[in-house]
C-alpha cells in the first residue's frame, strides 16, 4: 500500500535562526532606529522591550547594544543600562571637523587613484541622486528615505577609489554620526531657502570628474560646513 504524505508532512522544517543571526538582526534594527532618530538621543533603551519587539533573546539585544556602544551610538552607565548617545553643539562641531579632515583625505586619494570603473560608478550615483527629490511626496517637511540612501551612495562613491580600508571605516562612522544630527534637523524647505544642495553636490561632482583635487576638497568642505551650520541653528542641542 502506497502512503501519500500531506504537504505539511513532507515540507522541510524551517531552519532555526542562529543566535548570531538574531544578534545581527537586533543590531541592524536598533542601529537603523538610532540613525533615523526613531530612538531619540538620550532615550533609555529597554532591553526586555526591544527583545519582545524583535522576537529575540535578551542576550541578543545585549550583544547588539555592546556592538553599538563600540560605534558610540549608545552609552552604558552602571545601574542605568543603555541609552542612546546624547547630542551637543560641541560634539557636532567635533564630528564636522573630523569628517572634513578624514573625508578630504579620502577624496584626495580617491581622485588620484580612481580609474574608469570608479568614474562610471560615480556618474551613476550622481545621476540617481540628481533625479530624486529630497522630500517625500506630499510631506515637504520630511526627508525622503530614498533620497537619503542615494545621498549616502553618492558620498561613498566619491571616495570609492581611496583604497585605505581604515580611512574608509572612519569616514563611514563619521558620516553616520553626522546623519543622525542631520535627521534631527526640522525643515528641509527651511534649509533650501538658504542653500542649493543640488548645486553643492554638482560642484563637488564636476571638480572630481575634472580631477581638480583642491577645488573638489574645497567644495566638499563648503558642503559639510553649511550642513553643520543649518543643523546647529535648527536643532535644540
Amino acid at each position: 500500500m502506497k502512503i501519500i504524505h500531506s504537504p505539511a508532512e513532507t515540507a522541510p522544517a524551517p531552519m532555526a535562526e542562529s543566535p548570531g543571526t538574531k544578534s545581527h538582526r537586533a543590531y541592524t534594527q536598533i542601529r537603523a532606529d538610532i540613525l533615523s532618530c526613531t530612538h531619540l538621543p538620550g532615550t533609555k533603551l529597554n532591553i526586555a522591550g526591544l527583545a519582545a519587539d524583535m522576537d529575540v533573546s535578551l542576550g541578543a539585544v545585549r550583544e547588539a547594544l555592546s556592538m553599538l556602544q563600540s560605534e558610540a551610538l549608545v552609552v552604558s552607565e552602571p545601574q542605568r543600562g543603555y541609552t542612546v548617545s546624547p547630542v551637543s553643539p560641541k560634539e557636532l562641531a567635533d564630528i564636522t571637523e573630523a569628517r572634513i579632515a578624514i573625508e578630504a583625505l579620502c577624496l584626495r586619494t580617491s581622485i588620484e587613484r580612481g580609474d574608469l570603473a570608479w568614474e562610471s560608478r560615480l556618474v551613476a550615483a550622481w545621476h540617481r541622486l540628481s533625479r530624486l527629490s529630497q522630500t517625500e511626496a506630499g510631506r515637504d517637511q520630511h526627508l525622503s528615505d530614498v533620497w537619503s540612501r542615494a545621498h549616502a551612495d553618492f558620498h561613498a562613491e566619491l571616495v570609492g577609489a581611496c583604497g585605505n580600508d581604515w580611512l574608509l571605516r572612519m569616514r563611514a562612522m563619521l558620516y553616520e554620526q553626522s546623519e543622525r544630527y542631520r535627521r534631527m534637523s526640522v525643515s528641509v524647505p527651511q534649509q533650501n531657502a538658504t542653500r542649493d544642495v543640488p548645486a553643492e553636490h554638482k560642484a563637488i561632482f564636476d571638480a572630481v570628474m575634472e580631477r581638480d583635487i583642491d577645488r573638489a576638497v574645497a567644495a566638499l568642505e563648503n558642503h559639510l560646513r553649511k550642513t553643520a551650520t543649518i543643523v546647529r541653528s535648527s536643532v535644540a542641542l
